[in-house]
């Protein structure tokens, strides 16, 4: 028997809230499938399981607040699994409405003999269940007969689960909704912000009602997380900071040379070359690549570079590259346009948000030349990029423009000294000159 616990998704993170679970009782997992979605006060991350094995009971029920280490279901490891148990009253699958639909006596037994992520999938494609036939044991409807039935009621409303719930228990009509979620999705934040919007109006009438005053608002859960990180971080670690211009003009060059034979949705940004030389600088200067643990410096074997990302609502996440400094360039490109695509949407998987080693932050998009960050502990450094910019270098003895780039460095000086995070920045630039061995 295995626990699966309720896992920690970043060092501001103590407890988190379950949305739901995509298994049920008697589902065979396997090592690193999604089987729950929990939100904490920063994103909605979707959980990957830890053992392989056959899904016990669920022990926390959707919608419930537990700490960091909390049992929430039990797997099986054995080799033989044991016959499915019924799962407990409290940790039971909201019922759906298709169970209830009138005209469907049938309902009922059928969807008893689903789980919840086939009933998941059913709700995504609009499907009725009781007309499905499963082919599983006793007839279970399995996820395969559900990807395999022809979607119905095109006309159903799109929303996600847990905004369905949402919706369902404050009252609010869907389909007078509309959806920023992609396709015309309607998203969790969209029912809430219908929930939120008289409640606003009355507050701005009683604020205009009221004399001026300097009262603060309430910070947010994920400003309020952020705040008290990086509060710790600058009151418990020493940081230093260094920064050096870096010259473009060849590793440009490369990248149009390269991009020439390249589609235009497949060619190559600088961020890319940026954050590979980043995480290769990296394995070079390996002081910077680890945590600050119980009083010591502990490097990491592996490159999982952090990388920031505003969200749109406000705030910042930093999932993680993982082995970006062993990834080809293309790969690491596609993986990171899925990884901001993912942390901006409230989709991370509990994998890419767990321990990156070295972050970078990334502000030229923003029109910033310099960015002088705060490390993300534990971790003992973070580089701060700038955008790319024209600028006059001296070459061979004569003036001429380049594209050029600041690159920056915090650094904890109880694991390392100026000396090394010179090393890091001067590798970068090293690499950076000879692009062809990105």
């Amino acid at each position: 028997m295995a626990d699966f616990t309720m896992p920690s998704l970043g060092a501001d993170m103590d407890e988190g809230t379950l949305v739901e679970w995509l298994v049920g009782p008697g589902d065979t997992v396997t090592k690193g499938d999604v089987v729950a979605v929990v939100e904490t006060a920063k994103s909605t991350i979707e959980v990957e399981c830890f053992d392989s094995g056959t899904v016990g009971a669920l022990l926390v029920e959707p919608g419930t607040t537990v700490p960091v280490g909390t049992r929430m279901a039990v797997i099986d490891s054995g080799a033989e699994p044991p016959a499915p148990a019924p799962a407990p009253a409290k940790a039971t699958a909201p019922t759906s409405e298709l169970q209830t639909a009138p005209g469907h006596a049938t309902t009922p037994t059928r969807d008893a003999v689903s789980t919840p992520l086939v009933r998941h999938l059913a709700e995504q494609k609009g499907i009725d269940l009781s007309s499905v036939h499963g082919s599983g044991k006793g007839g279970r409807i399995t996820r395969s007969d559900v990807e395999h039935t022809p979607a119905e009621r095109p006309h159903r409303v799109k929303a996600s689960p847990l905004a369905r719930r949402l919706a369902l228990s404050s009252g609010v009509d869907l389909s007078a909704l509309r959806g920023t979620g992609r396709g015309g999705t309607i998203r969790a934040e969209d029912v809430r912000a219908a929930t939120a919007a008289p409640a606003s109006r009355t507050v701005e009438s009683r604020e205009a009602a009221r004399p001026p005053s300097a009262t603060a608002e309430p910070a947010y859960p994920a400003r309020a997380a952020i705040a008290a990180l990086m509060s710790r971080a600058n009151r418990d670690i020493p940081h230093y900071y260094l920064s050096t211009t870096i010259d473009l003009a060849v590793a440009m060059a490369w990248m149009r040379d390269r991009n020439a034979s390249r589609p235009v949705a497949e060619r190559l940004v600088p961020a890319a070359l940026l954050l590979k030389s980043v995480a290769l600088a990296a394995r070079q200067v390996p002081e910077l690549n680890g945590y600050w643990k119980e009083e010591a410096f502990v490097p990491s074997p592996d490159v999982r570079l952090g990388v920031a990302v505003s969200l749109r609502g406000g705030g910042l996440v930093a999932p993680a590259l993982a082995n970006a400094d062993t990834m080809p360039l293309p790969e690491l490109m596609a993986t990171l346009k899925g990884l901001v695509s993912r942390a901006r949407s409230g989709r991370l998987r509990a994998s890419e948000t767990a321990d990156p080693t070295l972050t970078v932050t990334n502000l030229g998009d923003q029109g910033v030349e310099a960015v002088f960050g705060v490390i993300y502990p534990p971790q003992v450094a973070l580089v701060g990029l700038g955008r790319v910019t024209e600028r006059p270098v001296a070459v061979d003895g004569m003036l001429t423009v380049h594209p050029t780039v600041t690159a920056t460095l915090a650094a904890d000086h109880r694991a390392s000294d100026g000396a090394t995070g010179a090393r890091l920045l001067t590798a970068i630039d090293r690499l950076l000159q000879r692009p062809e061995e990105l």
